[in-house]
């Protein structure tokens, strides 16, 4: 969902005049909703730049045949050899191209978890590599979007490895800037609930690698502002952004699109792994995210995956294993770490994980991603997209640790 993912909502009227002439249709949601906040009109900074779609993925017609060496078991031995087949697949193929977008930057998150996963330095070094490529620096040319900061969360961990301060010089120098930004008061500056997964955890990086409580009391600002705003109280789940606050779905059901609730479970763990335990607003942050996960385990398909459209699964012929995968990253991630109950929630992780598994291919593609979009949609079974690999790497990571806890 990434023309939405990028564009920032429109007001009423240019929606409409949108609409109208464009004629945009988008399978599985019926009714087009108004806005409840509005917004001034796209800044050229947010549409989305060639770069962006650039070797980010593909869906072949051909893509061969899928894996039959794979096992669900959740051992060690089982885990690790589909997360080193998908991440072998992966690293060969988007090594040359690698970037400093978004795209790319939750595919290296992912690489990180590969490395600890699978005891193989070749995934970490390569992220390395690309690091000193960019000269560890972020992009910054729309500051503060937040999703050009989400490659901090691969340097930050980087330095934790190694504390060399290059390795996080940038990264501090823009997050020192974003602290004492001043807010537009008419728009959030989080108005996207995917951007929780894209800033808040390099904020909660930085400020536990410098021990400096602004970042994270800066992020903790934020990220309520953007929940009172995208977080359905009743439903318990985030609006991708105001847009849908009044659209539905062709069941009549609200439009929750899986993949931004999976960015949104994602952020949760990164941030909640690293914020110290008497944070005063921890326990807001522990209750919200076990009523996502209560929801989310309820809603889970027969297959152990989810839909692109949370609430109107039927819309949809393919599950969406992007979004699926940084659920099962989270939901795994809970259990591991004391916060959510292991009896109820590791047959949904186990579910969960055998469902991706029937998404590889023998080559080690990682198929029926959801390509950069503006809603909830189709896509191919074999569509592969670099950010659900990197979901993929981070939930094989919890799984694995998982196996571990027996």
């Amino acid at each position: 969902m990434k023309v939405a993912e990028r564009a920032e909502p429109w007001r009423r009227r240019r929606f409409w005049i949108v609409v109208v002439s464009v004629a945009l249709v988008v399978p599985g949601i019926g009714a087009v909703g108004q806005q409840a906040k509005s917004a001034d009109a796209t800044p050229a900074s947010a549409v989305p730049s060639p770069v962006e779609r650039m070797s980010v993925g593909d869906s072949p017609d051909d893509p061969g045949p899928l894996a039959t060496d794979l096992s669900p078991a959740i051992t060690h031995a089982d885990v690790r050899k589909a997360a080193k087949k998908v991440a072998d697949w992966q690293l060969a193929k988007a090594q040359p191209v690698f970037n400093q977008q978004w795209t790319f930057a939750a595919l290296y998150d992912g690489f990180l978890a590969a490395s600890k996963t699978t005891g193989d330095a070749k995934y970490r070094d390569a992220m390395a590599q690309m690091a000193q490529r960019f000269d560890w620096k972020l992009l910054d040319d729309r500051f503060p979007h937040a999703d050009d900061m989400a490659l901090g969360q691969t340097y930050l961990d980087l330095y934790l490895d190694k504390r060399d301060p290059v390795r996080m010089a940038d990264t501090k120098a823009i997050l020192d800037q974003l602290v004492v930004h001043q807010d537009d008061p008419a728009k959030l500056l989080w108005w996207w609930c995917d951007a929780l997964f894209m800033a808040p955890p390099v904020l909660a990086r930085m400020s536990f690698a410098t021990g400096d409580l602004r970042y994270l009391n800066y992020m903790d600002k934020e990220w309520w502002e953007t929940s009172a705003s995208l977080y359905d109280p009743a439903e318990h789940l985030y609006f991708r952004d105001s847009r849908y606050f009044t659209q539905k779905q062709d069941n009549g059901q609200k439009v929750f699109w899986g993949r931004g609730n999976g960015w949104v479970m994602a952020a949760f763990a990164k941030v909640l792994e690293v914020m110290p335990k008497d944070y005063p607003s921890r326990p807001k942050y522990i209750a919200q995210y076990k009523q996502m996960a209560d929801r989310i385990a309820a809603i889970q398909s027969k297959d152990g995956l989810w839909r692109a459209g949370l609430l109107d699964p039927n819309a949809y012929d393919l599950p969406e294993v992007s979004g699926s995968a940084f659920m099962t990253y989270s939901l795994a991630w809970g259990i591991n770490h004391g916060v959510l109950d292991r009896a109820k929630y590791e047959p949904v992780v186990k579910k969960a994980w055998a469902g991706m598994l029937t998404h590889i291919y023998a080559d080690g593609r990682l198929g029926s991603i959801q390509p950069i979009d503006a809603a909830p949609g189709k896509f191919k079974p074999s569509a592969s997209y670099v950010y659900g690999v990197g979901g993929f790497l981070l939930a094989a990571s919890e799984v694995d640790a998982m196996a571990g806890r027996k």
